[in-house]
């Protein structure tokens, strides 16, 4: 049932890409759902749909293994997710998610949150590595208990099973979800842009103890690409930072087709963390991205990706893997205040790119008109002199 309708075809992407204008007409109506089809609350499923007037886009998101989404995107405004809770919980869950009918979905892909690392510099030249957080390894609390359906957002937090040093005993993780009707741009730091075919999610590391003088972390983020399709890491770097002050640099982790190289699906971040609740610019912390590396047939750990895609890791689909750090060379950031936030968009097609607003527009025409302004008023009275200099003379007959 859910491998149906999964491979992709040229007219599949071509629809994929009219996604965007469809978008743009009237936006989407979003709807959110807990555990659709089963009434417990000891795992979390939620389940965001966005539907336009000619298609449907779907993002379900999970904790049953490690943190992750799955992302749909389909022809019919009509498609539905469908699961199959026994085989979801159970230890072979490939087969129990689908979207019917199956014949509608035009494209699928996953983003996993798979592991958090903490490392401090014993000197300087030496780095110690504590003990890996496997994200898998958490328990969380139900995202029932905070899903906003007017603000269309939501939280998934949650705490290590076990936690020998006790640093989560004051402390949480967490990756904050909020879906959009219609394109615009975040009010608060790093101020995304967004549009109707993206969510946002925010990871959230708060009161957690480092576990050594100036600690930094790294979060390990992997995706999985149906075959055929390719990850590629993009940077782009720009002199406007009007939206994020001092950051000028903006990564996109883009899937594009194997046919013609066109965006199918995207993570977007700007190179920044940030250090408080209520970020402003003195709040930044570093953030760096590692190369992107292929993750060859690890299966991925999380139920809901499996559920979907199978057990076909390096045949079916492929699996990469980047790693985002956070922090500077001290590490002193996150030491004293014990908060850090990432934010990322992810989505279908073409990731947003930012412009030039009409602010800085008609400052920077400003300024470079000026200097010409005066230059020719400058020649025009030089001009002018001359003449009058000239004409002060008597012919001479």
């Amino acid at each position: 049932m859910c491998c149906a309708g999964r491979r992709m075809a040229a007219p599949a992407l071509g629809a994929l890409l009219l996604l965007g204008a469809a978008a743009a007409v009237g936006g989407r109506e979003v709807s959110m759902q807990y555990n659709p089809g089963w009434n417990g609350s000891s795992v979390n499923v939620l389940h965001v749909r966005a539907v336009g007037r000619s298609d449907a886009l779907h993002y379900v998101w999970s904790t049953i293994g490690a943190p992750s989404v799955l992302l749909v995107a389909t022809r019919s405004p009509d498609s539905a997710l469908s699961i199959d809770w026994g085989r979801l919980l159970s230890p072979a869950p490939t087969g129990a998610v689908w979207i019917d009918p199956p014949g509608s979905v035009v494209y699928a892909a996953a983003v996993i949150f798979t592991k958090l690392f903490e490392y401090s510099n014993a000197n300087a030249s030496e780095e110690v590595f504590y003990p890996t957080y496997d994200l898998s390894d958490f328990s969380w609390d139900s995202i029932n208990r905070t899903m906003n359906h007017t603000a269309l957002t939501a939280e998934l937090r949650g705490v290590p099973t076990s936690d020998s040093s006790g640093s989560f005993s004051n402390g949480s993780l967490a990756f904050r979800v909020t879906a959009y009707e219609s394109g615009g741009r975040d009010g608060a730091l790093p101020g995304l842009l967004h549009t109707a075919n993206s969510s946002k999610v925010e990871f959230v590391l708060a009161g957690a103890a480092p576990r050594g003088n100036g600690s930094r972390f790294v979060l390990e983020v992997a995706t999985v690409e149906e075959r055929g399709a390719a990850s590629r890491l993009r940077s782009v770097r720009s002199i406007d930072d009007e939206y994020t002050p001092t950051i000028f640099e903006t990564l996109s982790l883009v899937a594009e087709s194997p046919n013609d190289s066109s965006p199918l699906s995207f993570l977007q971040w700007k190179a920044t963390a940030y250090g408080s609740q209520h970020p402003t610019r003195g709040d930044g912390i570093r953030c760096r991205a590692g190369g992107l590396r292929a993750a060859g047939g690890t299966r991925p750990p999380s139920a809901i990706v499996r559920a979907y895609f199978g057990d076909g890791a390096g045949s079916a689909y492929s699996v990469s893997a980047i790693n985002v750090s956070f922090g500077g060379e001290d590490g002193g950031a996150y030491q004293e205040r014990r908060y850090l936030s990432w934010s990322a968009l992810l989505g279908f097609g073409l990731p947003p790119e930012d412009a030039f607003s009409p602010l800085i527009v008609s400052i920077v025409a400003a300024a470079l008109g000026a200097p010409l302004l005066l230059l020719l008023l400058g020649a025009a009275a030089l001009l002018c002199a001359r003449r009058r200099h000239y004409s002060e003379y008597e012919p001479i007959n």
